[in-house]
């Protein structure tokens, strides 16, 4: 089956719109059903979000490509869809998805129907075709780019994988993702493209959903001067021992090719040591201690921060009405404000259990997730209202702290669970995560937080809030600074994350009270946006004119404390942009603590400042500001620098 017949022409949708990919696929499975292709949608729908959880098809460059495989189909197709204002899908890179191609695989899919959903993959990772669909307008249009497609690329390419010379590098790669339709596929031809532009040999294995192609002998193994597997299931490493090897996720093959390559190309992969199992997956191989627990953490950080940010933004606009609007004893209490406050607080308060539940989650899958969201909430009862009359729960709550050790201690106790009951027969495997683990493990874990965890993580956390409150002078400006900086050097990445963890986590600590960190932390991270904007509103000629009207529309991401609206300036001249952005944060976060500034809320932006919920306003803005036209000037000298 070719790939142009493969694509259902009929179904072709322009100017589609969807404010998420939850309703975009929605959508699309509901045309199906009224375009009778199938019956009903809800099993397919529900397939490709089972998809989309176990990691987003969103692959960057404006392209998603949702896949699930049903029952409901007796022949693979696909579904176009164009967006001109784009859906939101998660990627990389952050841009909407403006192609949607919906893979429609049978479940019992013959191989030639998958080879045609392979040719799909890496068709979206050709330039003449991404340029193509742009200027499409009707279904004839989309048809033409793909026939274009295959012409150019029927040709036999059996001796690609054979064809190398001596004088290149040589570097072998396998590639698999869960499914085996669309990214294994896509990580491969955006690795040979690059390979070919660094000068580089290359053979790809993929793994697909049609079995192991173009596999790896021992011959090619023994040559390369480097193996990169880029997988999201188990594959063969075993046989890649002794080898300077990187494993990494499928995404990075399809996003970071030139990096994976380089690494290798300059000797700086350090040679894989197998563990003497038959197989392994990306999570665990060739990997040290630090590196898995700084990605279990930070997939606990990554899901709370929805919470802290949507708790976040109802308590700040609850201040609309006062800042005391939410208590009923006050002057200006106000019925509906006290109701988006309350609302606040539960988002806000499921921090600590879902920070501890998907740290639990990363090590020991679903197990570990309920015995760490028990453990959360330990590390604060009152969240719940558990401690009132309880005297086993009178203790300090260790916060933060308390909650981050819980997770990883949630993981432990899975897997020391696993150890004593291994035993059992394989008949009864299925009584272990849904029956025994969950009951010795929280009861376990109530024990431990109670009686060893707590009081300890308590003393550190007040200790902690007590040394930065005894700060004065240059002590406050130097931890101002660096936290305002931190937001600005990665703007959503692991660096930012950790300052605004540490803020948010003693904002809970101190409750009420409100914390001069948390002030900090959130005027460095509006920075960056505003910074860009600015620049580009006195000199905007410092700015590519596609990115110009990206830039103003900063000075609104910035004013909502969305860091993130930096990132593709800040990745378009990393060297030239992150320094004047880090300076200008910096500075803000210093000046910040210096006023004394404290905020009551976790996030919000202007929001919060208009509303109150932050002290002194004025002078927050005042730090704002100084810290924007600093970083902006400082922008304008440097990019003018490179372009001279």
């Amino acid at each position: 089956m070719k790939l142009t017949s493969l694509i259902n022409y009929d179904l072709v949708q322009f100017n589609f719109s969807a404010t998420d990919k939850k309703e975009a696929l929605d959508k699309l499975t509901t045309m199906l059903v009224e375009k009778n292709v199938i019956a009903s949608k809800d099993s397919f729908l529900q397939a490709l979000l089972e998809r989309e959880a176990q990691s987003t098809t969103g692959v960057g460059e404006a392209i998603a490509i949702p896949h699930a495989k049903s029952d409901d189909f007796k022949e693979a197709t696909v579904i176009y869809a164009k967006s001109d204002a784009g859906v939101e899908w998660e990627s990389f890179d952050g841009l909407a998805a403006k192609h949607i191609f919906m893979i429609c695989a049978p479940s019992g899919g013959a191989d030639e129907h998958l080879k045609a959903l392979s040719t799909l993959s890496m068709a979206l990772m050709d330039s003449d075709v991404k340029a193509g669909l742009e200027k499409a307008t009707k279904a004839e249009d989309v048809k033409e780019v793909f026939e274009k497609f295959v012409a150019k690329n029927e040709a036999p390419k059996a001796e690609e994988a054979t064809k190398t010379s001596d004088e290149k590098p040589y570097v072998v790669a396998v590639t698999a993702c869960p499914t085996g339709i669309a990214h294994t596929f896509m990580a491969a031809e955006k690795l040979k493209e690059t390979a070919k532009e660094l000068g580089v040999d290359i053979k790809v294995e993929t793994n697909g959903q049609i079995g192991v192609e173009n596999k790896l002998t021992k011959e090619d193994i023994d040559r390369a001067v480097g193996v990169i597997v880029a997988a999201d299931k188990k594959v063969e490493v075993a046989r890649f021992n002794g080898k300077p090897a990187i494993i990494t996720k499928v995404a990075d093959g399809i996003n970071k090719p030139k990096e994976l390559l380089q690494n290798i190309i300059d000797g700086k992969t350090p040679k894989y040591v197998h563990n003497g199992d038959v197989s392994t997956d990306e999570d665990t191989a060739n990997e040290s201690l630090g590196r898995r627990a700084y990605k279990h953490l930070m997939e606990g950080v990554s899901n709370m921060l929805p919470f802290v940010v949507a708790g976040g933004m109802l308590i700040a606009l609850s201040f609309i009405w006062g800042i005391t609007s939410y208590d009923p004893k006050a002057d200006d209490y106000n019925a509906f404000a006290a109701v988006i406050f309350w609302f606040g607080q539960i988002a806000f308060s499921m921090m600590l259990p879902i920070l501890a539940g998907f740290i639990g989650r990363s090590i020991a899958d679903r197990p570990g997730f309920i015995i760490g969201v028990f453990g959360g909430i330990l590390a604060n009862p009152s969240i719940l209202g558990l401690a009132a009359g309880n005297e086993l729960l009178t203790y300090t709550p260790s916060g933060f702290l308390g909650a981050l050790v819980a997770g990883f201690l949630a993981g432990g106790i899975v897997q020391v669970l696993k150890y004593l009951f291994s035993w059992l027969p394989r008949s009864l495997d299925g009584l272990k995560p849904i029956f025994i683990f969950p009951i010795l493990g929280t009861s376990l874990m109530g024990t431990l937080m109670i009686y060893v965890i707590n009081a300890p993580m308590a003393s550190v956390m007040e200790g902690l809030k007590g040394f930065i409150e005894g700060l004065n002078g240059s002590g406050k400006l130097l931890v101002g600074f660096v936290v305002g900086a931190m937001m600005a050097i990665d703007m959503g990445g692991p660096i930012n994350k950790a300052a605004y963890v540490t803020g948010t986590g003693l904002l809970a600590s101190a409750g009420t009270l409100g914390s001069d960190v948390m002030a900090a932390v959130m005027v460095g991270g509006m920075v960056p946006p505003l910074a860009i904007a600015l620049s580009a509103t006195v000199s905007k000629n410092i700015w590519p004119a596609s990115q110009r009207e990206g830039a103003l529309v900063n000075y609104v991401m910035g004013l909502a404390f969305i860091t993130e609206g930096a990132i593709p300036f800040a990745a378009s001249n990393p060297l030239r942009v992150i320094p004047p952005l880090f300076v200008g944060a910096g500075v803000a976060g210093a000046l910040s603590m210096i006023f004394g500034i404290v905020s009551k809320a976790p996030h919000g932006g202007i929001f919060a400042v208009v509303a109150g919920g932050v002290t002194n306003p004025v002078m927050y803005l005042l730090a704002m500001l100084i810290g924007a036209v600093i970083g902006a000037v400082l922008l304008i000298v440097s990019l003018k620098t490179v372009k001279k």
